[in-house]
C-alpha cells in the first residue's frame, strides 16, 4: 500500500446504510485513513459542498435519485482535481466508460476485498487508477482494438461523445511517450508504477501527464483516458 505523511481523508456514497457504515468503519479503523462523510445519496453530498474538500470521493453509481455517473460529473464541476473513485455492482462496459467519461479515477467492484479497496484508495489519492482486474481487461481490450470505444445503448450515449469533433492541433502532438504513459494510466497503472515501468522518475511522469491533460483539454485521468480512446488516440 502507497504510504502517506498524512490522513487520506475519504468521504463516501453510499444507499445501502448496512455497506455504508461497514465502509466507513473499515476506513476509519485503518491506520491513515479517515472517513470525514458518509452520505446515502449524491443530493445529501451536494448540500455539504465542505465534503468535497476530502482526498477522495468513493461513490456507488445506483443511487436513488441523482445517479452516481451524474454526480461525477456534478462534484468534478465543482472540484475538478477531486479523486473520485467507482464502488458499484456493476461492470458492463457501458457504465465503465460512462462512468469514466464523467471523470473517475477508477473503477471497482463491491466484491473488492477490503485490503484491496483500502489499497485503490490510496492509489487513488496519490495520482493513480485503480481498476478491478475485469475493468482493466476491458479497457485493455478496446486499446487492442485501436480506441474504439464498445458500442452503448442509444440512450446512454452522452451528447459530448455522441457528436465527437475532430482532433484538435494538442491531440496531435501528443508524443511517443505521452502515449505510452496514457496507456498505462488505462490499465490501472500508479504514477509511481509508471516511473518504474518507463525508467523515469515519478516527478517526470507528472510533467508529461500535465502535457497530456494540457493537449486533450481535460483535468483528471480518467478524462484523458475516456478521450484517448474515443478518439483513437491510444
Amino acid at each position: 500500500m502507497v504510504a502517506f505523511d498524512a490522513m487520506v481523508d475519504v468521504v463516501l456514497v453510499e444507499d445501502n446504510a448496512t455497506i455504508r457504515q461497514g465502509l466507513a468503519a473499515l476506513v476509519d479503523g485503518t491506520p491513515g485513513f479517515r472517513c470525514s462523510g458518509a452520505f446515502g445519496d449524491c443530493e445529501s453530498l451536494f448540500a455539504h459542498p465542505e465534503a468535497l474538500g476530502c482526498d477522495v470521493l468513493l461513490l456507488d453509481l445506483g443511487l436513488p435519485g441523482m445517479s452516481g455517473v451524474e454526480g461525477i460529473r456534478r462534484a468534478r464541476a465543482l472540484r475538478p482535481d477531486l479523486n473520485v473513485l467507482v464502488l458499484t455492482i456493476y461492470e458492463q462496459n457501458e457504465l465503465v466508460f460512462e462512468a469514466l467519461c464523467a471523470g473517475a479515477c477508477g473503477y471497482l467492484v463491491k466484491k473488492t476485498p477490503p485490503a484491496r479497496l483500502l489499497e485503490a484508495i490510496g492509489e487513488a489519492a496519490a495520482g493513480g487508477s485503480p481498476m478491478t482486474s475485469h475493468v482493466a481487461r476491458m479497457v485493455v481490450e478496446v486499446l487492442q482494438r485501436g480506441g474504439a470505444e464498445p458500442q452503448r445503448p442509444q440512450k446512454m450515449v452522452p451528447v459530448e461523445a455522441a457528436f465527437t469533433p475532430p482532433a484538435a492541433d494538442g491531440e496531435a502532438l501528443l508524443t511517443s511517450r505521452e502515449r505510452e504513459i496514457l496507456h498505462g494510466l488505462a490499465g490501472g497503472a500508479s504514477y509511481q508504477g509508471l516511473g518504474v515501468a518507463l525508467h523515469i522518475a515519478p516527478d517526470t511522469v507528472r510533467f508529461h501527464i500535465r502535457n497530456i491533460y494540457r493537449k486533450l483539454h481535460v483535468h483528471a485521468q480518467g478524462e484523458a483516458v475516456a478521450k484517448a480512446l474515443r478518439r483513437g488516440l491510444i
